[in-house]
This record gives C-alpha cells, sequence and structure tokens, in this order.
C-alpha cells in the first residue's frame, strides 16, 4: 500500500463514508443487519457535519474512516480490500496525536477487532450483555490512555 493520508472529512464524502459502513458490516455474517445503506449513508452525514470524521485516503481513494467526539470513538471502518495495510492503524494513530484517553466500544464476537484494540494498547475496561446496543450483542469497553512516561 502507498501512502495513507488522514484528513477531516467533507460532506462530499458522506457517500464513500456510507459505502465503507455497509459493505464492512456486509462482511460480518454475525451482525444482524439493523439499517438500510441510506441510513448508513445518512448516519455517515450527520457524523461528517458534526465533525466527527477523519477519512484515510490511498491514491485520493477513501479506504477508511474513524468518528470520534471528543475521546469517544464511535466507528473505525476499513474497507475490505484495504485491511491488514496500515490505514486502521493510521486512523488511531492520528486520534491519538491531539487526545490524552480513547474510549470505544466493539462487540465480543469482533475477535479481530478485539485483538488490534489490545495490539495498539486498548484495555478492556467494561463488558455489556448487549441489551443497550441496537445489534443486542455483548459487547466491550476498551480505553486507551497516553502514558506518563
Amino acid at each position: 500500500m502507498t501512502d495513507i493520508t488522514i484528513t477531516p472529512a467533507r460532506s462530499l464524502d458522506a457517500g464513500a463514508v456510507g459505502h465503507i459502513l455497509s459493505l464492512t458490516n456486509d462482511q460480518m455474517p454475525w451482525l444482524p443487519r439493523v439499517h438500510t445503506g441510506a441510513e448508513e449513508i445518512r448516519y455517515a452525514g450527520d457524523m461528517i457535519e458534526a465533525g466527527w470524521v477523519r477519512v484515510a485516503k490511498v491514491d485520493g481513494r477513501v479506504v477508511g474512516f474513524i468518528a470520534r467526539w471528543e475521546q469517544d470513538v464511535h466507528a473505525l471502518y476499513v474497507l475490505p480490500d484495504a485491511q491488514d495495510k496500515g490505514v486502521g492503524t493510521a486512523l488511531i494513530d492520528d486520534a491519538k496525536t491531539d487526545s490524552e484517553t480513547l474510549a470505544l466500544w466493539s462487540y465480543e464476537v469482533n475477535t479481530g477487532a478485539t485483538r488490534f484494540y489490545g495490539l495498539r494498547g486498548f484495555i478492556q475496561t467494561d463488558q455489556t450483555d448487549g441489551s443497550d446496543n441496537d445489534a443486542g450483542l455483548p459487547d466491550i469497553r476498551f480505553e486507551w490512555t497516553r502514558s506518563k512516561s
């Protein structure tokens, strides 16, 4: 993979961000489909409008995004053909540059995400039975704190 560029998302990126969200969700057979593709694009647009989204681009193509409000990461998605090429790491590292802490929720069944976050210094701080999330799946809270040393 060539250079990864991280920039704030623009309103014109909503379609690409929604597509990444939808396509990636479709790759997870354990994830119930609770939103339509159109709803995911609208959600992407709302997050972009709120200023939460930064996109990762390779050769001008949006290949991933992170949605974050203050220390809370609400979404981190990378196109399937761009995974395992440093895109997710670049997005997390970018978020770490201006934060002392980051926190997020991930589904327990998503073992790839659990491994990904663990390798990047996140620790598990809580776990639920999933009764409070849209998918109804047990989830795990992860937190990262900048080292003081």
